[in-house]
């Protein structure tokens, strides 16, 4: 990193005050509505990382799951992109996003509760826990099409930037500190206990929401489609422009990859690593420190190197990053684990606000369900599918090759987006620029709005 001018340098505090400052500026600090949104996001994160740890934690040290088990239960938590991904974004498109989130943030919250008084009556079983993954990951589909949707209507679209990179760093923040406090909560608490935490988060999520004050307003009923013909044009959107094809594919690889050793993580550190709950807490918190960083870092790498040239440093810098799981058997566990987790995940942040920030800018408004529904049907329909693979590797295999095959794999990830054309756009297209919607073989030229 190059040295700033000032004689003397700053203090750590000196430079957080600073960096919080830098994150807190802009219009959206007195945009009441995106505010409430904020906090109610936070909260929603901080109890969803709090308990995060303890739903697969619960799995393997009170259920005893096996390695295949574990690789079933990321595929359920998944499953609902495949299953309902692509009517999920015709359906938002139709109705008030607020109340869909709402809604969700109320169901999540029953049905995370409904584990923990499991427990507590001594009925809890591996079924349970796999139904009620189900249905939160269907229900998170509803939330997070309806999330990214309702953003531009919130804030209009030259705020997108400003508004994931708030919410991605409020996210990293909550990530940081819900893992670690999450960690020691379920060593004195226990796992069944800090699930409810996670649906306490999700009921405070749902009153930030409901004091919103902006409505958008949905198309007319007279207006409506069949639902075939929408969902296809959403799928088609995305499928046709050439650029939105190398990010989806890059995405769709680093899930499918990173899904399959995300299923035995928690295995592989209770078991082979022999890490206790708070250790594994710590690690995740750390990690979540780096994606607050990437939030930071995001717009300054992309004045810096441009749009274009952001996302492909990004992706090759956390495409290798999934080898220190492995690595964590041969070398010190720890300070691997946490080495590796910052890089990853400040990587991730900044390449996750960089494309999520283009599509939503790409997409005229009244298809952002819709948009989003077919990028997440297709770039998290993979989850399941990789965490099923997972699993079957693990019980064949191993759970540390199946480690080693994962990372190795997830390398193709940046081949889409190795691209000379890519590298030079300064700036990527939105929906009112010319020609933005389609394009040749490769992506569009560089723009100079």
């Amino acid at each position: 990193m190059a040295q700033t001018s000032e004689p003397e340098p700053a203090a750590p505090q000196g430079v957080l005050r600073r960096a919080l400052h830098k994150l807190g500026a802009g219009p959206l600090w007195h945009h009441q509505d995106f505010l409430r949104l904020w906090i109610g996001d936070t909260a929603s994160q901080l109890g969803a990382s709090f308990g995060g740890i303890a739903l697969p934690y619960l799995a393997v040290t009170v259920l005893a799951a096996t390695s295949f088990q574990m690789g079933l239960l990321g595929t359920l938590q998944g499953l609902g992109f495949l299953l309902i991904g692509l009517p999920a974004g015709a359906l938002v498109d139709r109705w008030r996003k607020r109340t869909v989130m709402l809604s969700v943030d109320l169901g999540r919250a029953i049905l995370l509760l409904s584990i923990t008084a499991a427990w507590w009556l001594g009925w809890l079983t591996f079924a349970q826990l796999a139904v009620v993954a189900t249905a939160v990951g269907v229900l998170t589909v509803f939330f997070d099409v309806s999330y990214q949707s309702y953003l531009p209507f919130l804030v209009g679209h030259r705020h997108v930037v400003e508004g994931n990179a708030k919410l991605q760093a409020s996210q990293s923040v909550s990530q940081a500190a819900g893992p670690a406090l999450g960690g020691v909560a379920i060593k004195y608490l226990g796992a069944a206990d800090v699930v409810a935490v996670n649906g306490l988060g999700y009921l405070a999520s749902a009153t930030a929401l409901w004091r919103i004050r902006y409505r958008e307003t949905p198309p007319a009923r007279e207006t409506r489609r069949p639902l075939r013909i929408e969902i296809a044009e959403g799928l088609a959107f995305v499928l046709r422009h050439p650029l939105l094809r190398r990010l989806l594919a890059c995405t769709g690889i680093g899930n499918l990859t990173g899904s399959a050793a995300n299923a035995l993580t928690m295995l592989y550190m209770v078991r082979e690593l022999h890490l206790s709950a708070v250790t594994i807490g710590l690690i995740e918190a750390v990690g979540a420190v780096g994606g607050f960083c990437g939030a930071l870092i995001v717009t300054p790498i992309t004045r810096w190197l441009g749009e274009g040239a952001t996302i492909i440093v990004t992706a090759a810098v956390f495409a290798p990053m999934p080898f220190v799981f492995p690595l964590a058997s041969v070398l010190p566990a720890v300070p691997t684990l946490i080495v590796g987790q910052i890089g990853f995940m400040a990587m991730v942040v900044a390449y996750n606000i960089a494309t999520v920030s283009f599509r939503q800018r790409l997409c005229p408004p009244t298809m952002l369900g819709r948009m989003n529904a077919s990028a997440r049907f297709i770039v998290w329909g993979t989850i399941p599918i990789g965490a099923f693979v997972g699993g079957v590797l693990g019980s064949h295999v191993g759970v540390l090759a199946t480690l080693w095959i994962a990372a190795t794999a997830g390398l193709l990830s940046v081949l889409p987006v190795a691209s000379v054309r890519l590298w030079r756009l300064r700036e990527l297209p939105s929906h009112d620029s010319a020609g933005s919607a389609h394009g040749d073989d490769d992506v569009p030229a560089p723009t100079s709005s």
